[in-house]
């Protein structure tokens, strides 16, 4: 306990330094603008803090926000992870998948998930299949092209000695192709999670009256930069506990994997 308290000193010193200098000059400067961090943070326990410990202090605009914010994020990220996997691994184990179709798969890529918001609200109109149709597009490819560079990445002696064992071929897929992409699967799930914020902040803004980023663009319509930075550091911090959890996920599922390097086998 006290090694992990000493850790998370060690490594957060720079954030407590810099909130406080944040704090001296925004109080020095007298901005509207640019509020304190204390001013922020009493900002958020109004609007999202204030209701019953029996709802851990939730008030009924956090669940109004959070609850329609959070199920987008997770449920395109989980439908992009879950298509991104699936065809990933087909394309990774089929070469000549694979140089057909990554030119496409590159030009995908590369065009920007915001630009298409326009056409997902005109093909979908407003609401939650216009938010899912943005984040699913905008976070797959991390996935699908980690994925089949994973399944590409797999030693073919290891699937000779597999068919030499008499592995068949879905017996191969998951004790040898899905465990050696793994470590590039998950590192394409993080990846797409960070994402996925991003592009539901951005639907939000664009085209919805309920969630975080509707909530922003009120505070935007009121003039009230106080809730809008308690927005901003609301998602800072959503992001960061995403991942932090995200981490343990994978540091538990891949821990096989460090073992094996650090036997060297």
């Amino acid at each position: 306990m006290l090694r992990a308290g000493l850790g998370v000193l060690a490594r957060g010193w720079l954030l407590v330094l810099l909130v406080l200098v944040w704090e001296s000059a925004a109080r020095r400067a007298e901005d509207l603008y640019f509020p304190p961090p204390t001013r922020i943070v009493r900002t958020m326990r109004e609007l999202w803090w204030s209701g019953p410990p029996s709802r851990l202090w939730l008030s009924d605009l956090a669940v109004d926000d959070f609850v329609p914010s959070l199920s987008h994020l997770l449920l395109g990220w989980a439908i992009a992870g879950a298509v991104g996997i699936a065809v990933g691994v087909g394309i990774g184990l089929s070469r000549v998948a694979f140089h057909v179709l990554d030119p496409v798969l590159q030009f995908g890529r590369a065009v920007p998930p915001p630009t298409l918001i326009p056409f997902f609200m005109v093909a979908f109109g407003l609401g939650t299949s216009m938010q899912l149709a943005a984040i699913v597009f905008g976070v797959v490819w991390p996935v699908l092209l980690n994925t089949a560079d994973g399944v590409r990445s797999v030693e073919p002696l290891q699937l000779d000695t597999a068919r030499v064992l008499g592995l068949g071929r879905l017996a191969r897929l998951r004790y040898v192709v899905l465990p050696g992409a793994a470590p590039k699967i998950f590192a394409g799930l993080r990846v797409a999670l960070g994402f996925a914020l991003i592009l539901m902040v951005i639907a939000e803004l664009m085209g919805s009256g309920e969630g975080i980023g509707s909530r922003l663009n009120a505070a935007e319509r009121e003039f009230r930069p106080d809730r809008l930075w308690a927005g901003i550091v609301l998602l800072g911090g959503i992001g960061c506990v995403l991942n932090g959890l995200f981490l343990l996920v994978e540091r538990k599922a891949l821990a096989w994997h460090r073992g094996a390097r650090r036997t060297g086998t």
